[in-house]
């Protein structure tokens, strides 16, 4: 993750600062946002996703990238505490289903694509959180297992 300052508003005894973030995943995904680091919290003003985040993944971020934030600004980030006393891990991206199962999903996620008209590969990209070339390779193995139909064939 990379942190970088935009800019800080200093107003009566508190201050705000705007901070560029870049998030860059193992499997080609990628987050750009700007965040504020305020008293009370961060807030994200402006975020932009590659694979497209789910409502979930969105709903972590500001976890995320709290820790880092608060370092840069030379603070220490406020936890709420869990049931057990302890703030929890929380995983952003759902695992998806490995094997048989995942292809299945795949599939599924591939065909109402096409139903709709939208790209069926980004489509299979923002269900599985995985980049396009982990997308392809998904799918033609769900090809390969019978539930998508042939590519054409090359002439």
């Amino acid at each position: 993750m990379s942190v970088w300052p935009a800019w800080e508003v200093r107003e009566d005894a508190g201050a705000m600062a705007w901070f560029h973030v870049r998030l860059v995943f193992s499997d080609g995904a990628r987050v750009d946002a700007l965040a504020v680091v305020a008293r009370d919290g961060v807030c994200l003003e402006d975020v932009r996703a590659m694979p497209a985040l789910s409502l979930d993944d969105l709903g972590v971020l500001a976890e995320w990238i709290e820790g880092p934030l608060f370092a840069a600004c030379g603070r220490e980030p406020e936890r709420a505490a869990g049931a057990d006393g302890e703030a929890g891990p929380r995983r952003a991206r759902p695992a998806w289903p490995r094997g048989l199962e995942g292809r299945w999903l795949v599939a599924q996620e591939y065909q109402a694509a096409q139903e709709d008209g939208v790209d069926p590969v980004l489509a299979v990209m923002c269900a599985t959180g995985h980049s396009r070339r982990k997308s392809l390779r998904l799918i033609a193995q769900a090809r390969d297992a019978g539930f998508l139909t042939p590519r054409h064939a090359r002439r």
